[in-house]
């Protein structure tokens, strides 16, 4: 209890504006903010760990729009939702008016009047999933203003084409846990390459939210990738502005050698070209399907040339005492398993599969902690009566 106790201080502590923004990219937060909600999760965490009920609202919809596949983050959003008391609605947009010309404006009001929550992964159209959550989010704002809605609900970008916030964070608040403190993480040196996999086409919100966050904690940020597989340059600035602000560093290099030289922790994810994402969605747009195919085949034909691009022992052997932390999003692509050749040696990944699992637990606590912090201005003074209520979420 006095642990609990001690988060919940912190998170008081912490000036933050977030009850009165939507958490739709780590770069737009400050550092309090980032912090709120780290430990605004840990807090959660630990409350159920203590078999307290963490359920704030007695009643209301968590409304999830994926517009991509999903399992962690669609399984992690209904653990939020469920952590906190709010019942999950899919928007199916194929049975919705949406499929008949329905309006955005229309929908978000539409879909929110007991909505608490508005989840949404959309990643498919570069330039185009987080500008449609500011767009969802500003008619929420006329919504509420109006006496539409009762309340305005909390949008949380499940990814987008730009970030991948709850995924980010995760990382983080792993990070934090795996090294001890946030502190511990100033002057480790992470590694985000690209990695080489039988498939085209991910997006690159993994990538550009590691090096958009990493680098706001003092870490030595290195992203490495083959030539032509860029990230959207504005990111890349956002990078080298926050290593410079936290005194940490960010560094581009062209080999995955060179990034995994002295690594602490590393992180090999495919991602596609940014040009190639431009492409694809002026093709998906047009519903050109001869065009994306010849597309496709073109970038897996580049992407075969950088199969060398591939997290090995040998390649682990480079890092810090043989002994970098390997992270990852998950599914990663694992040579001999789930295909021929992949991302990673099948030796790595399953040594630190359960390292993985962790890393992944943490998204429902950052999920729910994001709606908290976006509901409440004070959310620590939330989780202090659900301590002092002390209801057991399992009885017997």
């Amino acid at each position: 209890m006095k642990e609990i106790k001690h988060l919940i201080n912190i998170i008081n502590d912490k000036p933050s504006e977030l009850h009165k923004k939507d958490f739709l990219l780590t770069w737009e937060q400050s550092r309090d903010e980032l912090e709120q909600i780290l430990y605004l999760a840990e807090a959660l965490k630990s409350l159920r760990a203590s078999n307290i009920d963490t359920r704030v609202f007695n009643n209301g919809l968590g409304i999830s729009l994926f517009r991509d596949n999903s399992t962690r983050t669609r399984f992690s959003y209904a653990s939020a939702l469920n952590l906190i008391g709010l019942t999950q609605q899919d928007l199916d947009e194929g049975k919705s008016q949406i499929a008949h010309g329905e309006t955005v404006r229309e929908t978000a009001n539409m879909i929110a009047f007991c909505a608490e929550a508005i989840g949404i992964r959309d990643d498919m159209y570069l330039g185009a999933g987080n500008a449609y959550m500011r767009e969802v989010g500003q008619a929420l704002d006329e919504g509420f203003a109006e006496g539409v809605l009762p309340q305005r609900p909390a949008i949380v970008n499940l990814q987008c084409d730009i970030d991948h916030p709850t995924q980010a964070m995760a990382d983080l608040a792993w990070l934090k846990e795996h090294f001890g403190s946030l502190e511990n993480l100033r002057g480790k040196k992470i590694a985000m390459t690209w990695a080489y996999s039988p498939s085209y086409g991910k997006p690159l919100s993994v990538p550009q939210g590691i090096i958009g966050l990493m680098t706001r904690f003092g870490m030595d940020v290195t992203l490495a990738h083959p030539q032509g597989y860029d990230l959207i340059p504005d990111v890349i600035n956002v990078a080298k502005n926050n290593a410079r602000d936290s005194g940490g560093s960010f560094r581009q290099v062209s080999s995955m050698e060179e990034a995994f030289q002295g690594a602490d922790i590393v992180y090999p994810k495919s991602w596609a070209p940014w040009q190639i994402m431009q492409q694809r969605t002026e093709l998906l747009r047009q519903n050109d399907s001869q065009g994306l195919k010849a597309l496709e085949q073109t970038c897996l034909a580049e992407n075969a040339r950088h199969t060398h691009w591939h997290c090995t022992e040998e390649m682990m052997a480079r890092t810090r005492n043989g002994s970098a932390l390997y992270m990852h999003c998950l599914p990663a692509d694992i040579t001999g398993i789930s295909c021929e050749r992949g991302e990673v040696e099948a030796s790595v990944f399953e040594r630190y599969r359960i390292a993985t699992y962790k890393e992944a637990s943490w998204k429902p606590w950052i999920i729910a902690a994001m709606i908290l912090a976006r509901k409440f201005a004070r959310p620590g003074d939330v989780l202090a009566q659900r301590l002092e209520a002390a209801t057991p979420r399992i009885y017997g």
